[in-house]
Formats: C-alpha cells, sequence, structure tokens
C-alpha cells in the first residue's frame, strides 16, 4: 500500500502483510512524524495509487481524476437537473453508508432542497461543473482511506472564493466534534458534524444554515452597495 502525507507531501510503502484489514489504523510518516489516518474497512474506496502522467512524474488517483474531469468535453448527461425553477435551491449528497445517506436525504428534503446523491468522487466532480450547489454534504473518507486527502475539498479549495463562499459544505466525521468552528476553518469547510450526531442532522443543519446566513450576511449586504453582486 502506498502512503501519502499531507504535512509533508512524501510517500512511504507499506507491506500488504502488514496492513490491518477492515479497520481504520494510524500510521506515523517517517519523515515528518505526522499521524496519518488509514481505512482498510470494506466500505472504502482503494489505498492511494500513483498515475504516471505524460511528463514521467507520478499523481495521485485523486488528482487524476481531477484533471481528467477537467479535460472532458461537454456532455448534457452530466448535468445534475434538467429544470430548477427561480430560488430553488440544491444539494449534493457524497456518502457512501446508505443509513446514512438516506438520514441527509430526509434532513435536506425536509429543508426545502434538491437532491442529487453521487456514487464516487469522479461523478461529483463531473456533477460540480455543470452546477453550484448551494449545499454539499460530504464524508470525508469519501472515495479515499486517508481522510486529509479527498479529492472533493481539494476541488473545492480551487474554486474561486466568488463561487466558494456561495457554497455551504458540510464534512461529515469520525474524528471531529460536531459544529467545531476551529476544525471547520482549519479543514475550509462551514460545518463539521460527527457521524454520531447523524440522528440529528436536520437540526444540527438548521443550525448551520442560520450560523452561515448570518457570516455572510453583511458582506453579501456591503457588496450589493458596491455593485458587486
Amino acid at each position: 500500500m502506498i502512503i501519502a502525507c499531507e504535512k509533508c507531501q512524501g510517500k512511504f510503502k507499506i507491506p500488504d502483510d502488514k496492513v490491518p484489514k477492515g479497520k481504520v489504523f494510524y500510521q506515523t510518516c517517517p519523515k515528518c512524524d505526522n499521524k496519518i489516518s488509514i481505512d482498510t474497512r470494506p466500505e472504502a474506496s482503494p489505498p492511494v495509487e500513483e498515475v504516471p502522467d505524460a511528463a514521467g512524474s507520478e499523481k495521485t488517483k485523486e488528482e487524476t481524476d481531477i484533471d481528467e474531469v477537467d479535460s472532458d468535453a461537454y456532455d448534457a448527461e452530466d448535468k445534475p437537473f434538467d429544470f430548477l425553477e427561480e430560488g430553488a435551491e440544491t444539494s449534493l449528497i457524497c456518502e457512501t453508508n446508505p443509513d446514512v445517506r438516506n438520514k441527509i436525504h430526509v434532513a435536506l428534503e425536509n429543508l426545502g432542497y434538491h437532491i442529487t446523491e453521487a456514487g464516487t468522487p469522479k461523478d461529483v466532480l463531473k456533477l460540480m461543473r455543470f452546477h453550484t450547489y448551494d449545499i454539499v454534504v460530504l464524508n470525508e473518507r469519501f472515495g479515499t482511506r486517508n481522510p486529509d486527502m479527498n479529492s472533493i475539498l481539494k476541488y473545492l479549495d480551487r474554486l474561486g472564493i466568488s463561487i466558494r463562499r456561495n457554497i455551504m459544505v458540510v464534512l461529515l466525521t469520525d474524528r471531529f466534534r460536531t459544529m467545531d468552528h476551529m476544525v471547520a476553518f482549519n479543514k475550509s469547510v462551514n460545518l463539521i458534524v460527527n457521524l454520531k450526531n447523524i440522528q440529528d442532522i436536520e437540526k444540527i443543519l438548521k443550525r448551520g444554515l442560520a450560523d452561515n446566513e448570518a457570516f455572510y450576511r453583511v458582506l453579501k449586504e456591503s457588496m450589493i452597495k458596491a455593485g458587486r453582486l
């Protein structure tokens, strides 16, 4: 298994016979001593693999997916909605666990959102090429064993601020506390939801949406007065 450290960007290999099966474990980076989380549970995606590009350098599979989607030609089948009434709000769910996904779907439906459910990170990247979602609910392990190497978060970080600030990103995690604002800031997301609190997802989303609206209200009002919005 090839492991990539998100702190120093170093890569190292672990012999397959030394990898615990069906569990989350931690490995210390030999270069910087960073603690790396690795998930080998069956529902998790394959480990980070390296794909050589045309120049002979190595890229992770996640980086390759982003590059491939960026270079794809227009395909109307990738558009998530054929028609939306003016003012309609949309949401994207990136979660593989069906029970968790269903709870999120019900909560978003009750909040009045049009909903898209994505199967793979590549599906997400294609969907977001043609539509800016109002809210994206993303499991940090969606499409990756290493939650700190999530390709969807990388893609969102690439977006211009004028687009990104209109997307509320909700990160599902088993590592951090629900509504931990410092972690949300560190991860460049708007709201943290611990999976142990998934039963209360609708209440948490309502609170998070209200906080997000209040946070950006002054900025948006100032930009409207300045004719920049």
